[in-house]
């Protein structure tokens, strides 16, 4: 609760609403704060095209094709017939021929099959053969996996394989976009905006009031309407300060104000209704407000007059300003006589009148709650104030229940800053305060107003908060962002005093356009009128914009009524204050109003009153629209709550709402039914497929939601059935009963769907349709019959198990398909019958049937069964396949079923060698499955009763009597090698080696009979099944040991069972064959280098003929072993068996690349992959990799030859190899490093020569090959390698040079004659005599004369770039001349000598030695001037080239020596202040007043000694500067006496060694902490006074004189102190005794 203001009274005083914002609370923000913490739990809304969409996928979405349910089901149809290859069927997986299990794991197909048969219920299209007959072997078998689990393909894992859509409530429907929220969210402007065929507000026109009001006459009497209020009346203030009421007959029941004061008043600006609607209230544009009994209007009940222009000056009451518009009214509670109003200059007051007889008896009393008068004094604080105005205001209304804010007169006030909510009553207080949200929009219209909600009782308790009582709210808006506070009120602990009130801001909501207005039209829903006049319908708790739609039409009336006021604050404004607003928006608050659900619309030219369209109307417009599709989705959503039911007139409460729309759902659905077949029976192209569909599955999502599906069969399904569009209800109908929505279907509708989806080709549809049904609810005879008439065997099964609990029967009948097989012993009738699918395709359905029973699963739903259910299926099925004999079944009916009906005899255990014989593989997958089922365990834990107590029947009893074993033993006795292939007998041997270790205390079987498995799975018959073979023979010899192993290594290396191999080698140490057995696996190679280093690492057990066999191993297959990976094989031999190095290279073929990497990985090894000990190889390993080098890397020869040691290369076998792939430089650095420098120079000087003469011919024969070689950049490459070489040389001749240097000595005995040339001077005289020539020969041909140039211009296209070749030419010559300026400059600076000219001269006569002798043999060859002259340019421009370097660099470096100079000289010049006056030492004082001495005069003759010096130097300088001109002058002898500027007359140097700290008080530190010493004596006494003595000041500020120091100094080294010396070698003079 917010503190009373300080300025009197208790008035909350908001001083131009700058309100003193004390800090225990009172801050103005909390409403920011109390959202954005809520947001968790209640979201804030935005205005976003796409709110609502949820909705709209209900109801607006394009339906295409043959309706979206059916169009979705096609698309995932399609898609899940394209995966079928890859996760469905067994195309893409190792097939066994004859092994008919191709579609076990298909999906639903709607195609025919390859053979063009009828189409199959499973879906498949592969015909599957018999593989145990004799004459089907093929040459080349493909054989399945043997543990591949069966699926059903109804209960398939993968979603994307599933055909069906999900349930048509979840899709998109109708294509009107008529009953949808959404569509209005579209800009107004968008003309193309589809209506609704409602009106979303039904306004009606007052014409009668309209007539009264604004006709010609009214206008004339009364004045043009102004403003309105609504209660139980219709009150107008007009222009003339008349008021008018109408009832809502629109009859005029009074006119107020005519002959009273009130019309003198000008205006009325704003009026208000008293909550007993007996008394109005009306302000005016001067400031009067008047009140009027509406029983009595002949005069005033209450005048409040403004202030008299004579009170102002000394104020002492309080009242609005003469002549200043009244823009707000309002009454506080129920009383007649308590007001509050505002104006346009920001000042809000509330009035209390007196208890009297008349008006003249009572006196008012008027209290200021905002704002300030204008001759107030200025804020304490200083601020500048800004305009302001009450935008919005309004005191709570009354609701119909008694609260404690009633009475105390709450009213809120918005102004531009501020949200103020101030109680009037019993005294005024600040209960509220929020600044404006940082949300509004910088610079955007200004607009503000707000709107009360009072507390009401509800109806039925509120749903979020339980309460049976509203809270009281209230809405304000800034601009475009709307805000809604919550009022809560918690009872004082005194119980005199008010309650204590609590605001939660709760909502909030940004607009795309400033609001101008809002009102409350119920509890929870808002309207809002924007800047553009667009009227804007809001539900309160979500925020959610259910309405939008245009005004402009309606002429509201709107006055600028705060422009005036507000006018400096927009002229001012500051684009970067993004507080301030761009634009005064014009007030619309007085133009509308609501009351009771009705908008009250005052327009210029008329009034106008509108109503929400409630849910019953819209319905009845759609279907008076024909739209009755949209008709039942827009109801659905109002039952559903989806809708926006509150803005329609639908309770919040569900029951309620739902009892209210039930039955308008079933009528509309009834009556849409009847009007579409009515129109189709007249006309079947007015409703066509397509609307019929919609409408079927607009009324299932409406039968769903509403929960009445009887209405689906009981007449809709008429419906559809006469007008003969069964059909389509049947395909809408599928989707639901997939999903289990609908599992209860009539026979009828069973019979239809079976032949429409059956003519339609859909049977695997229809299987899965059948399968998700109730069974309960079927006629069993009549679904049975059309299974097997139509081969629907899943669903046939599903029907058996589910409705009968009969598991044998649907076994039998498939069975029974494969009699014709077994009767008929000629394979090719076999085939035939075998194409048949009935007979093929459909036999193979009773292996996923037996492996979803026996393992207790629903077939083919895959759903779980129920204990008991699960095991009497397994017990029966058991019973039939292992029984062992012939049986009736059903049992009772005599009926035998026979294997072999033409024959006399049946085998034992007919049906599973029947089974076996078919498919041997797929059954014992089947079993393989069951085996993992706990039902097979041992037979006492099963309890042969069941533990029920009752008899069991034979079949029961039998199956809980089977085991593991029983099922192993009786396959061992059927399936043996004379009545079986190895192609199924395989199958078997898998089958035992799996299980056996899986369950070893169920299963016993012979060593014999292991022995033989494992041998049967040695001898697999196909490729495809050795994975699967030596798998399953590793799970047997995981728990069985053969006891001779040695017999089945045979059989095993046969086999190619290498993993098993490797693991008895192993645990054997027999580590020669494990190595041969990885390099044998061709799947394994990789880790023959791990498993040489785990045969051949120092601490295994492995003895010397173990380590010589793995030798062997490796040296029969050195090259496989390299092939695997040179770089491992080098790592590997480098690390266990170095002395094999020699044996691998050798065996690889000379001169290999895989010699080279191997070589490489030795000699060069990567750091990081490397961790080998450095090994020192032989030479010739180094020559052969140099030589290697040259032909795959000759880029890196020179780099690795210049690294390796010279003692491991030969000259005379390296050579002929580098010279052969021109590997010159390498060439050159083994000469060089040999001794050989001229034969390297002479080999280097004919590579050059060599690559120029390749120059020259490709020059010249450019214009032949343009077309097939690119000779620019041949050239260019040529060029380059040129530059190369003669850097190569430049290295030779620079190398050679410092050689001599360190051969010669520091010290040279003498220099050569200038005609002599030292041998290093002839290296770099043969290298520039080459680079010269050579550049003097190609430029005349990269660069033709000028008439070649004119003459080829007829070519369209230069071949080469003539400019950048004749650069790249004369860099040759610019870097050797470079080069050797840089050699013979720097040869002698290493020896530092004094005479810089003698040092710098013998680098000079070097080069000018070899320049001359360059000259004369270059005058000597050349035939004319001008060539020597090209060669004389290119050196002289390396010169210039030289000089414009080294001038740049002078000219930096003087630049900063002068900046470092001039800061030193600054430092030096600054001097230091003494601590004091006295010598620390003596106490005399040393300077300043009262020191002894004559210092003055003293100081005075060093002046004009200095000042005489100072002439002489001058006379000197201008004498020397007549004499020479512009030239120097000698340097000045120094004179020792100046020595710089000081504060003494005399300076020396000390070193102080002080703290940094000391140092630094006079503000700078000197360089090396100097300090000055002054007072010397040079020139400081008179003959008759004793010397003063030079004066020391050391860093630290204290000052001595020199003898003092020199005396305490002598008297610390005495006492054994040493000097010291600084960081340049300095002896430290003096250290200050005090600081040290």
């Amino acid at each position: 609760m917010s503190l009373s203001s300080p300025e009197r009274d208790g008035v909350a005083s908001m001083e131009d609403d700058h309100l003193d914002l004390s800090p225990e609370g009172d801050a103005a923000s909390s409403d920011e704060e109390t959202i954005k913490g809520d947001r968790g739990q209640e979201e804030i809304a935005e205005v976003e095209e796409d709110e609502g969409q949820e909705l709209e996928s209900i109801a607006s979405d394009q339906p295409t094709g043959n309706g979206a349910i059916a169009n979705r089901y096609r698309q995932l149809l399609l898609r899940g017939r394209d995966d079928v290859s890859e996760d469905g069927s067994t195309e893409g997986l190792p097939r066994r021929v004859g092994s008919p299990i191709d579609s076990l794991l298909s999906v639903p197909d709607d195609s025919p099959s390859l053979q063009g048969s009828m189409i199959s219920s499973p879906g498949s299209s592969r015909v599957p053969s018999l593989a145990s007959r004799p004459g089907l072997s093929s040459p080349t078998p493909s054989f399945r996996p043997f543990d591949r689990r069966f699926q059903s393909r109804i209960s398939s894992p993968s979603s994307a394989l599933s055909p069906r859509p999900t349930s048509p409530a979840f899709l998109t429907g109708h294509s009107r976009q008529v009953s949808m929220s959404s569509q209005f969210f579209l800009d107004a402007g968008d003309t193309e905006t589809p209506t609704p065929p409602w009106e979303v507000v039904r306004w009606t026109k007052l014409k009668k009031l309209n007539g009264q009001a604004f006709s010609e006459a009214g206008r004339r009497s009364f004045g043009s309407p102004t403003c309105i209020a609504v209660s139980a009346s219709i009150v107008l203030g007009t222009t003339k300060g008349i008021i008018l009421m109408f009832d809502y007959n629109q009859n005029l029941k009074m006119i107020i104000g005519p002959g009273t004061k009130a019309v003198e008043s000008g205006p009325i600006t704003a009026i208000a209704i008293s909550a007993d609607y007996t008394t109005v209230a009306g302000g005016h544009a001067s400031g009067n407000i008047f009140t009027w009994d509406t029983s009595r209007v002949s005069r005033p009940f209450l005048h409040i007059p403004p202030l008299d222009s004579s009170q102002l000056p000394n104020r002492t009451m309080d009242g609005h300003m003469p002549n200043v518009s009244i823009t707000h009214l309002g009454f506080l509670g129920t009383r007649h006589t308590a007001l509050v109003s505002s104006d346009d200059r920001g000042m809000a007051f509330s009035h209390l009148a007196t208890r009297g007889t008349g008006s003249l008896g009572r006196t008012v009393k008027t209290f200021r709650i905002l704002g300030r008068y204008p001759d107030a004094p200025p804020p304490s604080s200083g601020k500048p104030l800004k305009p302001s105005t009450v935008l919005g205001f309004s005191p709570l209304p009354l609701g119909n229940v008694e609260r404690a804010t009633d009475s105390m007169g709450l009213t809120a006030m918005l102004t531009p800053y501020l949200l103020v909510i101030v109680s009037t009553t019993p005294i005024a207080q600040t209960q509220h305060k929020s600044a404006r949200p940082k949300d509004v929009a910088p610079h955007s219209a200004m607009t503000g107003c707000l709107a009360w909600f009072p507390a009401v009782k509800l109806k039925v308790p509120d749903p979020s908060t339980g309460s049976i009582m509203s809270k009281v709210k209230l809405v304000y808006c800034w601009s475009n962002v709307l805000t809604v506070l919550d009022v809560d009120e918690e009872p004082s602990e005194d119980k005199d005093k008010p309650p204590i009130l609590k605001f939660k801001a709760r909502s909030r909501w940004k607009c795309e356009e400033a609001i101008v207005a809002v009102q409350w039209l119920s509890r929870s829903v808002l309207t809002v009128l924007t800047i553009t006049q667009r009227l804007i319908v809001l539900e309160d708790r979500s925020m959610r914009m259910t309405e939008a739609f245009d005004l402009i039409h309606k002429y509201i009336y709107h006055a600028d009524l705060f422009s005036t006021q507000l006018h400096n604050l927009v002229e001012q404004l500051d684009e970067d204050d993004t507080t301030m607003h761009g634009v005064v928006a014009d007030a619309f608050y007085m133009s509308l109003k609501a009351y009771k659900g009705r908008i009250f619309l005052l327009g210029f030219n008329d009034v106008s009153i509108g109503a929400l369209s409630n849910w019953a109307d819209r319905l009845i417009a759609l279907m008076e629209n024909g739209d009755y599709v949209g008709a039942i989705q827009l109801a659905t959503s109002y039952y559903t709550g989806d809708a926006n039911k509150l803005t329609v007139g639908l309770p919040e409460d569900a029951t309620l709402r739902h009892r209210m729309v039930r039955d308008k759902v079933m009528e509309i659905m009834g009556a849409s039914l009847k009007y579409a077949f009515g129109q189709r029976q007249k006309n079947k192209i007015s409703v066509d497929d397509q609307q019929l569909r919609n409408l079927a599955e607009t009324c299932f999502i409406a039968c769903q939601s509403v929960g009445d599906l009887d209405f689906l069969f009981d007449e809709m399904y008429e419906w559809y059935e006469d007008g003969n569009a069964e059909d389509i209800f049947l395909e809408v109908l599928e989707p639901y009963i997939l999903e289990q929505t609908i599992s209860i279907v009539p026979p009828t509708a069973v019979k239809a769907m079976v032949t429409h989806y059956v003519n339609k080709g859909w049977e695997s549809r229809l299987e899965e349709i059948i399968c998700h049904m109730e069974t309960a609810t079927l006629d069993i005879d009549q679904i049975t019959s059309l299974c097997k008439q139509h081969g629907l065997y899943d669903a046939l099964i599903y029907v058996w198990n589910q409705a009968l609990s009969d598991y044998i029967t649907p076994l039998i009948d498939l069975l029974t398909l494969l009699i014709p097989l077994v009767q008929n012993s000629d394979y090719t009738t076999s085939r035939s019958l075998m194409d048949d699918e009935i007979f093929g395709v459909n036999a193979l359905k009773m292996f996923p049937y037996l492996s979803y029973t026996l393992t207790g699963r629903v077939y083919p739903t895959g759903e779980r069964m129920e204990e008991r259910v699960a095991s009497q299926a397994k017990a029966e099925l058991y019973w039939f396949l292992f029984s062992g004999k012939s049986i009736s079944w059903p049992k009772g009916s005599g009926k035998t079923f026979l294997t072999r009906p033409k024959q006399t005899e049946e085998p034992t255990f007919p049906y599973l060698r029947m089974i076996l014989q078919y498919d041997a593989p797929s059954f014992l997958s089947t079993l393989n499955e069951a085996f993992e089922d706990s039902f097979l365990n041992d037979s006492q834990e099963k309890q042969l009763n069941g533990g029920t107590g009752k008899a069991l029947p034979e079949e029961q009893i039998f199956g809980l009597t089977v085991d593991r074993q029983y099922v192993v033993s009786i396959l061992l006795e059927i399936m043996n090698p004379s009545d079986f292939a190895p192609e199924d007998t395989i199958y078997l041997d898998m089958f035992i080696a799996r299980n056996l270790p899986k369950f070893p205390q169920y299963l016993l079987i012979p060593g014999s009979t292991l022995n033989k498995v494992l041998a049967g799975l040695c001898d697999y018959p196909g490729i495809d099944l050795a994975e699967d073979a030596q798998l399953s023979a590793e799970y047997l010899l995981s728990i069985y040991q053969p006891p001779d192993i040695s017999t089945m290594i045979p059989l095993f290396q046969k086999a190619c069972f290498y993993r098993i191999l490797k693991r008895i080698y192993r645990n054997d140490q027999q580590y020669g064959k494990l190595l041969q057995t990885y390099f044998e696996d061709p799947e394994d190679q990789t880790e023959v280098f791990e498993c040489i280093a785990e045969c051949l690492q120092p601490h295994s057990n492995s003895s010397k003929k173990h380590v010589q066999d793995v030798h062997d191993v490796i040296k029969r297959h050195s090259r496989e072993l390299v092939e695997l990976g040179p770089v491992c094989a080098a790592q590997t031999l480098a690390a266990y068996t170095p002395d094999l190095h020699r044996f691998v290279i050798d065996s690889l073929d000379n001169g290999s690349e895989l010699q080279y990497d191997y070589l490489k990985a030795l000699l060069e090894p990567d750091s990081e992959s490397s961790e080998l000990p450095s090994a020192v190889l032989d030479r010739d390993f180094i020559e052969r990799y140099v030589q290697l080098m040259c032909r795959y890397n000759s880029s890196h020869v020179s780099d690795y030859v210049g690294i390796v040691q010279a003692t491991n290369l030969r000259l005379d076998k390296l050579l002929p190899t580098m010279e052969d792939t021109g590997v010159i430089d390498a060439v050159v650095i083994l000469m060089a490093r040999e001794g050989q420098v001229q034969d390297a120079m002479g080999r280097l000087t004919r590579h050059l020569e060599t690559l120029e003469s390749a120059l020259q011919g490709l020059v010249a024969n450019a214009d032949d090959h343009a077309d097939d070689l690119d000779v620019k950049e041949a050239a260019e490459d040529l060029l380059r390698g040129l530059q190369k070489y003669t850097h190569v040389g430049i290295w030779l001749c620079q190398g050679h040079m410092k050689t001599t240097k360190k051969l010669n000595g520091i010290g040279r005995r003498g220099s050569p004659s200038p005609s002599e040339l030292t041998p290093d001077e002839a290296l770099w005289l043969d290298l520039i005599d080459t680079t010269v020539q050579i550049t003097r020969r190609l430029s005349s041909v990269v660069s033709p004369s000028k008439a070649d140039r004119v003459s080829s211009t007829a070519s369209p296209t230069p071949v080469l770039d003539s400019d950048k070749l004749v650069a790249l030419l004369r860099s040759l010559v610019q870097h050797t001349f470079t080069a050797l300026m840089t050699a013979t400059s720097t040869q002698n600076t290493a020896g530092l000598t004094s005479n810089r000219l003698v040092a710098s001269s013998g680098g000079s006569l070097t080069f000018l030695r070899i320049l001359r002798a360059f000259l004369t043999r270059a005058a000597a060859t050349s035939p004319n001037l001008a060539d020597l002259r090209a060669v004389l340019t290119s050196i002289f421009s390396a010169y210039a080239y030289e000089e414009s370097i080294l001038q740049l660099s002078n000219r930096l470096l003087e630049q900063q020596l002068f900046v470092n100079v001039k800061q030193a000289v600054e430092l030096r010049q600054r001097g230091w202040r003494p601590r004091g006056s006295t010598c620390e030492a003596c106490g005399k004082r040393v300077w300043g007043p009262g020191v002894a001495g004559n210092v003055f005069e003293a100081w005075e003759e060093k002046q004009a000694t200095e000042n005489k010096k100072r002439e002489e130097r001058k006379a000197i300088l201008s004498s020397q500067a007549a004499a020479r001109g512009k030239g120097k002058a000698d340097s000045l002898p120094e004179d020792d006496s100046y020595q710089g500027k000081g504060k003494g007359k005399s300076m020396e140097i000390s070193n102080g060694h002080n703290s940094s700290e000391e140092q630094m008080m006079n503000g700078k530190q000197d360089v090396h902490g100097l300090a000055v010493e002054a007072n010397g004596d040079a020139f400081a006494r008179r003959k008759d006074q004793q010397p003063l003595g030079p004066l020391v000041v050391l860093a630290c500020r204290h000052i001595y004189h020199k003898a003092c120091l020199d005396a305490l100094q002598a008297k610390r080294e005495a006492n054994g102190d040493h000097r010291e010396v600084d960081e340049f070698g300095r002896e430290v003079d003096y250290r200050c005794p005090i600081d040290g």
